[in-house]
This record gives structure tokens, C-alpha cells and sequence, in this order.
């Protein structure tokens, strides 16, 4: 089968279009066949190593972390799918790897997908829409009526957080692009500021919580527009010392990320705020609520306008890296 691997990290985009075998399965696991994968910020992350703190892959290594497949074959203690099946998921970060004509995973990490979306509507949703629901719900803990800020929200992640947070009772604030503001007014954010115009640090107060899609160079910013009490969560910024606990990594890795995350750290706790960051998981529960919540609202997020396959996967990740897209970047097989 095909498969676009790369051979090491690199600061380069350089993926390999080879032919490998089709993985075996354990007694646990399904074969699936890719019908699409999405294209991620994460796919630079893994490549140029910037994530081998949190997950060190072997090499050579496939890329892709989430995809809509249908089921060819199952391990004989699989009984929740048969073959057949139409299904997708956020694969585990220990063993990614959607960018293939097959897949071996666990079925524990497969949901059926939603009624409706095509393959390529459905593999745009997992990995972000997870993003959101573990933001809202786990690290942010929102109630009904508070207020989030996302900056930088009106790229992929927006486009699926939006609605998802409506779904949870949530007031809405995102800056973002100025032509993306009538889309996500309609997908119904409490308020949108268009950044070229407008400074949302001079907009926003008093904010429950932030979530940052920015990085770095926005924290002092972001940190001004909330509330005491309030959180900062960052997509981008720094792991620290709580986001090592919650993930149980070694002690040395404790020591190396709170290190990193301790300014950010102080700076919150001086103004009596709270700073996390967050790295999504997969998990297939949360997956099955987001599936119906998006056949609920009938979700269906845009896809940007040019559809690559397999061989052009090199030019899918190049496209993705340069930004300024509309849309999820889509590989169909």
C-alpha cells in the first residue's frame, strides 16, 4: 500500500510517498481503508520535532492524525463495528498515521461518523472539534453563560469550537479575519472583531477565559482581558508544570516543562489568573458526543477549495504551513 512518510525530523517539508505492507491486526484492532484525511498544524509539529518531548516517534514514520475510513476487517474481540462500517477518528498520539491507504487501530478509538457528512466533511472534524470540547469542558470547566475569547479563532478551529460552544450554552468572542466575520457571525458568536480594524484588547474585559491560537507573542494581551480568577489556555504557547502532572510524563520532563511554562505561570498567578495549555487526547466517548452533536446542528465544516490526494500529500502539508487558508486541507483516497 501507499503511504507519505518521513525518514527523520526536519525543518523541512519533505514527505515520501512509499509502499509498505498492510498492517497485520491484534485481536483488538480493525483494518480500515482511508477514504480522507485532514491536514493539521499538528502534521508540522511531528515533523520538524517539535512535540518529541510529549511523543518521540520511530522512524520511518507515516504522518496523519485523523481520518474518515471504512472498516475492511476486524479482530475477532472487536463486537462494536463490522466490516462495512462507516467510521473515524482521532488516532492515538502514540501510533498516527492517516496519511496510508490502510490503517491499523484500536477500536476503541473509532466512532461511526456522522450522518451528515461526506468521508471528506467528517475527517476534518475529530482532532479539532476534540480540541474544543476538551477545552471547554476539561480545561476551562465553562458553565452556561460565560464568556470565551478565542484569538486567532476564525481558521479551522473556530469553525468547529463556535458551534460547539453554542451547544454548551456558551457566549462567544472571536478575532480573526475580516473575511470570515459574516460566516461565523452566522454560526452564531456573541461577537465577532475583525483584527485588521479593531484590537480586541481594547474591545474585551472581564472575560471568563481565553483560548489562545496565537502563541507567545499575544499572552500579556490575552491575560488583560480576563477576569480575576479567570483562565488563559493555549493552544500554542508552552506546556508547564500542570500539563505535565495531568499527563504523568517522567520526572525529568516535569522539571523540563516547568521550567518552560514557570513565566507564564507567575505572570497569571501575579494578576490572580490561572494559565494552562493543552494538547488534545483521543477519546472515542467524547467523539460519540460530538458526532451527534454535529448531526444535531448539522455541522459541516468547510473544506478548503483545492481536495489533494496521496501522491500530492507533500503539497497538502506546504499549502497548510503557508496559512491564510480557507477551509480544512483535505487528502481524499
Amino acid at each position: 500500500m501507499k503511504a507519505a512518510q518521513i525518514k527523520s525530523y526536519s525543518k523541512e517539508i519533505n514527505l515520501n510517498i512509499c509502499n509498505i505492507p498492510i498492517p497485520s491486526i491484534s485481536d483488538d484492532e480493525v483494518l480500515v481503508k482511508v477514504k480522507a484525511a485532514a491536514v493539521n498544524p499538528l502534521e508540522l509539529l511531528i515533523l520538524t520535532g517539535s512535540v518529541r518531548l510529549i511523543q518521540d516517534y520511530k522512524m520511518p514514520l507515516t504522518l496523519g492524525n485523523e481520518f474518515s475510513v471504512i472498516v475492511e476487517e476486524t479482530g475477532k474481540n472487536v463486537t462494536d463495528f463490522k466490516i462495512g462500517d462507516k467510521v473515524y477518528a482521532r488516532l492515538p498520539i502514540y501510533k498516527i498515521g492517516a496519511f496510508a491507504e490502510y490503517v491499523s487501530i484500536e477500536s476503541k478509538f473509532l466512532s461511526i461518523m456522522p450522518n451528515n457528512c461526506s468521508f471528506e466533511t467528517a475527517a476534518a472534524i475529530p482532532l479539532t472539534a476534540l480540541t474544543a470540547y476538551q477545552a471547554f469542558t476539561e480545561e476551562l470547566e465553562a458553565k452556561s453563560g460565560q464568556t470565551v475569547l478565542i484569538t486567532g479563532g476564525s481558521g479551522s478551529f473556530g469553525e468547529l469550537a463556535v458551534p460547539i460552544a453554542k451547544h454548551l450554552g456558551l457566549n462567544i468572542i472571536v478575532s480573526g479575519n475580516e473575511r470570515s466575520k459574516d460566516h461565523f457571525i452566522n454560526l452564531g458568536v456573541s461577537k465577532y472583531i475583525d483584527y485588521s480594524k479593531e484590537n480586541y484588547w481594547e474591545l474585551v474585559s472581564d472575560a471568563d477565559y481565553v483560548i489562545d491560537t496565537l502563541g507567545a507573542k499575544e499572552f500579556d494581551r490575552e491575560l488583560s482581558v480576563l477576569k480575576k480568577g479567570g483562565r488563559l489556555l493555549s493552544l500554542r504557547t508552552s506546556p508547564n508544570k500542570r500539563f505535565a502532572e495531568d499527563n504523568k510524563f517522567s520526572f525529568l520532563k516535569k522539571l523540563l516543562f516547568s521550567a518552560a511554562g514557570s513565566k507564564y505561570d507567575k505572570k497569571a498567578m501575579k494578576e490572580g489568573k490561572e494559565y494552562r495549555f493543552m494538547f488534545v487526547r483521543a477519546d472515542v466517548e467524547e467523539l460519540r458526543k460530538i458526532t451527534k452533536i454535529t448531526e444535531e446542528q448539522n455541522i459541516k465544516p468547510k473544506i478548503f477549495s483545492t481536495v489533494f490526494n496521496l501522491e500530492n500529500a507533500n503539497e497538502a502539508v506546504k499549502t497548510m504551513a503557508k496559512g491564510h487558508i480557507e477551509g480544512k486541507i483535505i487528502i481524499s483516497l
